[in-house]
């Protein structure tokens, strides 16, 4: 088996500066690298080495020791043909998590929560918190060519999807700094690790630094790129992109545990004595990063990974759910669960579903756990997902532009983990949707999961924050919402001079109101 610092490194090809220094491999090289991939019956990648000029040579050649094609071909396979499941085709071995792994914001006693929020203040006082940000898809479906993190949904603060995650972080540095009472000599760091893809990570890099990193030190944002894997054709060939170029795509968001390892991620953890790790998506405008309640409920209950998960919505809705299956906690996609299963109401509570746990990838994990990752990541299965790709017929040199799926692209999903551990090693909190769950997936205009509902969903729960706190909303026009700065709250909390104000709505709080 090989070593997964090899197998890692495959996925990784390329770095900083490195095109320009790249030099025509020697007639031996060249030759050891042709028998590796004739071997594995895919020496098409060679069809036109031959008629490249020198640079592109080196690039291809580069390129392709960065694969080991056998590998490419054993987990296509797998993927291609994965083992038959052990059940009878009904809902054989699928049960909720237990209550003892479970716990919900919606019906928890008020001081468990203040609890598990005091807690993970603390532990974020302490520097033990840090936090992996998934950042790799660009906004092609909103229309943008842009990283998605960059994407403006509309507020009247006109801020992008990336700085209202920085100055949440900001914001809860500082409510752990004043719980610790700390001083100037001792400063609240929740390091953030943003990983991109390969389109993705130039623009990241610039967008952070023309924008000053939002207010946050430049030494605390770590931007990285996960892995990319070959586009494979119907027929398990190494698809070309171009005469000198294979074709890639990045390994899914799976690929989170081999970037974490090869970016130098952990090692700067490490240093840094990061015990406590939030990881999640950058299309939830809603999100609560590094949330301390989260923090301090996962590292209560010592486990090794925590889910966040919102209520599914009706029988039919199309989302994956957090379950226990044949005794291990694992992730079921809407379209593997039959009817009946999901229509199964809750024997305790007749009004909801028994399935209702919606996954939307907000994940904690403990460091010791992340610590592993060479033990398990070649464990990880990889999934197919079957896609037009271009691609340049090796026949004829024809650049072909499909009309239909031609081929499939390898992917691993984050949650692929989940069944490697015991049930006392997983806990899952159910969280309001309305207040933490908020996706960017479609186009302006489609109604659901767009701009839209994102501005709609934060101006929403600002209105809801301000009336709480003892304001009124006077609305103007069709807009109502209010929208409150992270930099003023990150929860809610904070507003109490609000109490007797008039707030003529669309608003937006930008500082504490005189």
């Amino acid at each position: 088996m090989e070593t997964i610092k090899n197998v890692l490194h495959k996925l990784h090809p390329g770095g900083e500066g490195q095109e320009a220094a790249l030099k025509e491999p020697s007639p031996s090289a060249l030759q050891e690298l042709k028998e590796k991939y004739t071997k594995a019956g895919q020496d098409q990648v060679f069809a036109f080495y031959d008629a490249l000029e020198a640079p592109e040579k080196a690039t291809l050649y580069e390129q392709l020791s960065s694969f080991d094609p056998e590998h490419i071909n054993r987990i296509a396979d797998r993927a291609l043909n994965p083992p038959k499941p052990k059940d009878d085709g009904k809902q054989a071995g699928l049960e909720p998590l237990p209550e003892s792994a479970t716990a919900s914001i919606l019906d928890s006693k008020p001081e468990d929560v203040e609890k598990w929020y005091q807690t993970g203040l603390d532990l974020i006082a302490e520097n033990k918190v840090g936090v992996v940000l998934m950042a790799g898809g660009q906004g092609t479906r909103l229309g943008s060519s842009a990283p998605k993190g960059c994407f403006n949904i509309g507020l009247p603060s006109e801020k992008s999807l990336f700085q209202i995650q920085a100055e949440r972080i900001r914001k809860v540095q500082q409510l752990a700094s004043k719980k610790a009472g700390h001083g100037e000599g001792k400063q609240v760091v929740v390091p953030w690790y943003v990983m991109t893809s390969g389109p993705t990570r130039g623009p990241t890099e610039k967008y952070f630094q023309e924008n000053n990193y939002f207010g946050l030190e430049k030494e605390n944002v770590f931007i990285f790129e996960q892995g990319v894997l070959p586009c494979i054709s119907n027929e398990g060939k190494i698809l070309l992109e171009s005469k000198g170029k294979v074709a890639v795509a990045p390994d899914g968001n799976g690929g989170i545990y081999q970037a974490l390892v090869t970016s130098n991620v952990m090692q700067d953890m490490r240093k840094r004595g990061i015990q406590h790790i939030h990881a999640y998506c950058v299309d939830n405008c809603l999100v609560k990063v590094a949330d301390p309640v989260f923090i301090g409920f996962s590292a209560s209950k010592d486990v090794d990974i925590a889910t966040k998960v919102v209520r599914k919505r009706n029988a039919t809705e199309s989302v994956g759910l957090i379950l226990l299956k044949n005794g291990r906690p694992d992730v079921v996609e809407y379209s593997e669960i039959d009817k009946e299963t999901a229509e199964a109401k809750d024997a305790k509570q007749p009004d909801v579903l028994k399935f209702r746990a919606a996954n939307i990838v907000n994940h904690y994990y403990s460091f010791r756990f992340l610590e592993s990752i060479p033990d398990w990541a070649h464990k990880l299965p990889h999934h197919v997902a079957r896609k037009k790709i271009p691609y340049v017929n090796t026949s004829t040199g024809e650049t072909i532009k499909p009309e239909k799926p031609n081929g499939i692209k390898l992917e691993q999903f984050v949650f692929d983990v989940f069944p490697m551990l015991e049930l006392s090693k997983f806990a899952c909190m159910e969280v309001k949707r309305e207040d933490e769950f908020s996706p960017l997936k479609n186009a302006k205009g489609t109604g659901e999961d767009d701009p839209d509902t994102s501005k709609r969903d934060i101006m929403q729960q600002g209105k809801r924050w301000a009336q709480a706190a003892g304001a009124t909303i006077v609305s103007e026009g069709e807009s109502d919402g209010v929208e409150v700065s992270p930099l003023i709250s990150y929860g809610g909390e904070g507003l109490e001079n609000l109490k007797g104000k008039t707030i003529t709505a669309p608003a937006v709080l930008e500082k504490q109101w005189d």
